[in-house]
């Protein structure tokens, strides 16, 4: 599939969406969520890829989930993607994990702890995959466009780079909305908003990440009024159970009617 083509395929100028569960944690959950979202971002005409990881690397406590194996995650992303007929992502985590997440998948993310890993960048844009880079919670939007160059450079030019908020102190995010369009200019680039990340209140003491998904809607209007190419969202049928990042996730039934006023806002955003 054309990714880029893919994602600016709406009639109606929307904005693209990636969507799905932080980690797949099986088969059922995953094919269910895919089959979900899809049909509403057809109707509401929102090019829409589903998004997971097969195995989260980056955890405070090393009790937490991480996974259900590489290999068997993998084959339930491809699957739930064919089973909604839309693309999939996911993120890597070592330039050795390029090569076999590309066989399963459309776009490979690159998370945002790891953004300036000069030899993961370059192992993910020769797999020839569209490559998604968050941006560090470190880094100003402006030093973005180095990351991806080195993506560019290495001869792939399908690239986005999402932002995912801004560290401010030791356990909270906040979103500089400014960067979207600074990234915009200075990647030349789609630059999406990771909204249910951006909400994350990460290392709280207990050693689980905590979150503000009251405020979901509200970081999502607002990326959408900025100019966002794309919105990213986590989210899960009973966030309560959620194996990883349950805190800051959308309940899935609350994501139709989100979408349906995202969609008009940017239709009035157009109009201007």
């Amino acid at each position: 599939m054309n990714i880029p083509e893919y994602l600016n395929s709406s009639a109606s100028g929307n904005f693209f969406l990636l969507a799905g569960p932080c980690v797949i944690e099986g088969a059922e959950m995953a094919v269910d969520i895919a089959e979900f979202i899809a049909p509403v971002c057809r109707s509401l005409d929102i090019p829409f890829v589903f998004k997971g990881s097969y195995r989260k690397a980056n955890r405070s406590r090393l009790d937490s989930f991480t996974g259900i194996g590489d290999i068997e995650a993998l084959k339930i992303l491809s699957a739930a993607g064919q089973a909604a007929g839309v693309p999939v992502i996911t993120d890597i985590h070592s330039a050795d994990e390029a090569r076999m997440a590309a066989e399963f998948v459309d776009i490979i993310q690159i998370p945002a702890f790891l953004c300036r890993q000069t030899d993961l960048l370059i192992a993910a844009a020769r797999t020839g995959r569209a490559i998604n880079i968050k941006k560090g919670q470190f880094l100003a939007p402006e030093s973005m466009h180095f990351a991806v160059e080195k993506v560019r450079e290495s001869g792939n030019d399908d690239v986005m780079v999402t932002d995912r908020g801004t560290t401010f102190g030791y356990g909270d995010l906040v979103v500089d909305f400014r960067g979207i369009p600074e990234m915009q200019r200075s990647c030349k680039c789609p630059v999406i908003m990771d909204v249910t990340h951006s909400l994350q209140q990460p290392n709280a003491g207990s050693g689980v990440t905590g979150g503000r998904p009251e405020m979901i809607e509200t970081i999502a209007r607002a990326a959408i009024a900025v100019g966002a190419d794309g919105l990213f969202i986590e989210t899960h049928r009973d966030p309560s159970v959620a194996k990883s990042d349950g805190a800051n996730m959308l309940r899935l039934d609350l994501l139709p009617a989100l979408l349906e006023r995202l969609t008009a806002l940017r239709a009035t955003i157009n109009a201007f």
